[in-house]
């Protein structure tokens, strides 16, 4: 997922928009109680189940993959390119993080990445934290990984077996989808806090970042097929592939 740097609502919430608005970091006060609660409930309910997830079904190989993974995403969102209209994007990477290390383990990762830009370098709110990780990250991990999995399963039931038309076909459209529809929920939830009108929000949000996906799709894109070609190991298989895997080797 991409995102823009430049949050232009105006300087307080009340106050004429002077830009478009294109960022995905929420700042605190641009929502209302309502909105924060339901967003962080969301978040904490499904960081709770990830952490649970993890330490049941996942390998101890995963905690390093986990650490570097992170330290990966949280640089390349350091590199910036700039978008017509003034502003520009990054690397956000949920779903980059979904396919190395599946929807749980990636959830846990871009909550840690989100944590620190808000603590560390004031990148979104505190407060606005919780809508923030569910927008940014979970979109991304969770969205992202299940619609590249029903993607590359489609394609790869015509190509007889996993091949890489399905890898490539599936990361590209979950990371480039993932991008409109967390920039669609920012709108959507600023206009419930009667921040930004929802027919302006929705104009700038997804308008911007179904241009902003394509570069998502790009970093993802070049990633995936780095990795599946020189450690395709390390891209994440759940414990329903492994077994099938193994039942079409036994067959054999």
């Amino acid at each position: 997922m991409m995102l823009s740097h430049l949050f232009s609502i105006g300087p307080t919430i009340g106050q004429p928009m002077s830009q478009p608005i294109v960022a995905m970091h929420i700042p605190d006060g641009f929502l209302n109680v309502p909105v924060m609660l339901v967003a962080w409930i969301f978040s904490i309910g499904l960081l709770a189940i990830s952490l649970k997830k993890v330490e049941a079904d996942y390998q101890d190989r995963a905690v390093p993959l986990m650490g570097v993974c992170a330290a990966f995403i949280f640089a390349a969102q350091m590199i910036n390119f700039p978008i017509p209209g003034g502003t520009s994007g990054h690397l956000l990477g949920g779903t980059l993080a979904g396919v190395l290390l599946g929807p749980w383990a990636g959830s846990l990762v871009m909550s840690i990445v989100f944590m620190v830009q808000a603590l560390i370098f004031q990148d979104g709110g505190i407060i606005a934290l919780g809508a923030n990780i569910f927008n940014m990250g979970l979109i991304g991990t969770f969205g992202g990984y299940y619609l590249f999995r029903t993607i590359r399963n489609l394609v790869d039931r015509q190509q007889s077996g996993h091949q890489f038309k399905g890898l490539v076909t599936g990361t590209a459209i979950a990371s480039w989808l993932s991008v409109v529809i967390a920039a669609a929920l920012v709108a959507v939830e600023l206009a419930i806090s009667g921040t930004v009108p929802l027919a302006v929000g929705l104009t700038s949000m997804v308008g911007w970042h179904l241009m902003i996906g394509l570069g998502e799709a790009l970093v993802t894109v070049s990633t995936v097929t780095f990795i599946w070609r020189s450690r395709p190991d390390l891209l994440y298989t759940s414990s329903r592939q492994r077994a099938e895997t193994l039942s079409r080797s036994a067959l054999r």
